[in-house]
């Protein structure tokens, strides 16, 4: 083997000392490099204007069009819709566990209610009127939680140093998790305390009236007048604001139970009510101390009456996710600021603290206590959560016929021979949108399953026979026959009563419709579509599995739902971890 002469010499210099240029010529010439040499950006350049010639318009960049076609392909196959999944983790406002554990701790030593100060009529109120036909009475994580904070109790750590007397709280604990409970004992606790110390300085007046009388015996007293108002008409002490009026429906039984013990005066108004019922319950001879409304109505009383909140001392905001968003949180600032003069106590609950509500509360309210329970958005433990496949057997991606097949499953065990003694079993099916409410609950129709439609445009007759029915124990006629849903049948219609899913009775509707609805005997529900966030997850989940019982949901997959979403909210429910 011999090597080139020129093997020892340096490599050649031009002129200027630098390495000549290397010739692209040979099969090899382009070994090496890191930037395409001419010939290759010629060619490139002949074919880019060769495909012009075939297309409109001009030649858009090379790294443009690559660009453009990578972020398609990663939006199509990462990222369908509207990015659900980057939703679904950023809906809610995050709370440590180690917060979590310091809540357990701290609540593990409250076991009845006789340990809270409350007063002894409302102490005897609560096996009897609140929690009749229970047989184990303890508070709830959350009542042993807000209670003591706001009655003010010596040993409560989250007491507050404001400067002003109005003390601010949030209430957040799980769906069915007693919250209506938790505010409502100290409320009544302190309207009756301030009805006592009423009492007491009339008591004194009356005294300091009957001395001065008893020393000027020809000094004459004008009569009362006959017509006269009582003191509290059109006046509460105390405010309960909530979304719909089913809620306001609901709240209002809850309270009104408390009303022949305690002597309380509670008037529940909303749109279902007339006028003149609603001129009654506020602004009747006998005075009212609660008043329980939707933020609309109460908003518009406000403005022809001011001084319907001159003596509120507690305003509740219920459902406060809702009532403090964009759509509801002009109405709602504006009653809370017309009533702070005279408010001592501000009470926000809800289910969930979405990172929308957070930010409000840190900019409105940065002093307002935080008492969260440990399992705060996580669904609860006893409730079942199974998936069904759109896309496969028999269904072929038919949404619709999943939804009823799964509706006739859960139903056959209580329909199997159309006796009435059999439990009835009511399933809620949750939608995304309040039209597919209407259609999916005419096809289910079809399909011998007894479906109403409940949304925004239900009319208020009609959204009253639907819960009522559905709430009832009545399963002697079918749901939408009663409501005029169901066609009528024919000999032609090919439907028979053996194809009639009994004793079964089912709802269509939107998450925010469900919160003024009594789930407590809800077992079922499904979830016809993938929720956009984790807050829509735990609201519909929560509509079963109420009061520590049972439950199960079922959510419809299809093949542009994210599936690794409802794997992620399946395993966290298993380890009874939050939805974060």
């Amino acid at each position: 083997m011999t090597l080139s002469p020129s093997v020892s010499k340096p490599p050649r210099r031009d002129g200027d000392g630098k390495r000549p240029a290397r010739r692209n010529e040979g099969p090899f010439a382009g070994m090496n490099r890191t930037r395409p040499g001419e010939r290759v950006e010629a060619e490139r350049r002949r074919s880019e204007a060769k495909a012009a010639t075939k297309t409109t318009g001009p030649v858009k960049p090379y790294h443009h069009r690559m660009g453009k076609a990578s972020d398609e392909r990663k939006k199509t196959k990462r990222f369908p819709g509207d990015m659900k999944a980057l939703k679904m983790q950023q809906a809610l406002t995050k709370v440590s566990y180690g917060q979590r554990n310091a809540v357990k701790s701290r609540i593990s030593d409250i076991e009845a209610f006789q340990q809270f100060p409350l007063l002894p009529v409302i102490q005897e109120s609560i096996p009897k009127e609140a929690l009749r036909g229970l047989l184990d009475i303890t508070p709830t994580p959350i009542q042993r939680l807000g209670i003591p904070a706001l009655l003010g109790m010596p040993g409560d750590r989250r007491r507050q140093t404001l400067t002003s007397d109005m003390r601010q709280f949030l209430l957040a604990a799980e769906t069915g998790s007693g919250k209506t409970l938790a505010y409502l004992l100290p409320v009544i606790d302190a309207i009756k305390r301030a009805e006592i110390a009423e009492q007491e300085e009339e008591t004194k007046n009356e005294v300091k009236k009957e001395e001065k009388t008893s020393k000027n015996i020809f000094e004459l007293e004008s009569p009362p007048l006959a017509d006269e108002a009582h003191s509290s008409a059109g006046r509460p002490r105390a405010v309960i604001l909530l979304p719909t009026s089913e809620l306001v429906d609901q709240v209002g039984r809850i309270f009104k139970s408390f009303a022949h013990t305690v002597k309380l005066r509670v008037s529940p108004i909303s749109a279902s009510y007339s006028a003149t019922i609603i001129r009654n319950r506020l602004f009747g001879p006998g005075g009212v101390d609660v008043v329980i409304s939707t933020p609309h109505l109460l908003s518009s009383i406000a403005e022809s009456d001011p001084n319907i909140l001159s003596r509120v001392s507690h305003l509740v905001v219920d459902e406060a996710d809702s009532l403090l968003d964009r759509s509801f949180s002009p109405i709602t600032s504006a009653i809370i600021d017309r009533a702070t003069p005279s408010l001592k106590q501000l009470i926000l609950c809800s289910a969930t603290i979405p990172r929308s509500l957070d930010s409000f509360l840190q900019k409105r309210f940065p002093d307002i206590v935080r008492l969260t329970t440990p399992n705060l958005h996580a669904i609860p433990r006893r409730v079942q959560l199974s998936v069904v496949d759109v896309d496969k057997e028999p269904y072929r991606g038919n949404r619709d016929l999943a939804c009823a097949d799964t509706l006739w499953s859960i139903g056959k065990g209580s329909s199997g021979m159309a006796d009435e003694t059999h439990e009835i079993k009511r399933v809620i099916v949750f939608v995304n949108e309040r039209e597919k409410a209407v259609d999916l609950a005419k096809y289910l129709v079809t399909k011998g399953v007894d479906a109403a439609p409940l949304n925004r445009d239900t009319t208020e007759q009609r959204r009253g026979d639907i819960l009522a029915f559905f709430t009832s124990s009545d399963a002697s006629s079918h749901l939408a026959e009663d409501l005029q849903i169901r066609p009528a049948r024919s000999e032609t219609s090919g439907r028979d009563s053996s194809r009639v899913l009994q004793n079964t009775k089912v709802i269509v509707m939107t998450d925010i419709g469900a919160r003024g609805i009594d789930t407590v005997n809800v077992r079922n529900v499904i979830l016809y579509d993938v929720p956009h966030t984790t807050v829509d997850v735990i609201h519909r989940l929560g509509r079963t599995g109420r009061m520590g019982r049972r439950g199960k949901g079922v959510v419809l997959v299809g093949k542009d739902d994210r599936r690794d979403v409802v794997r992620e909210i399946r395993e966290g429910m298993y380890r009874g971890q939050a939805l974060i």
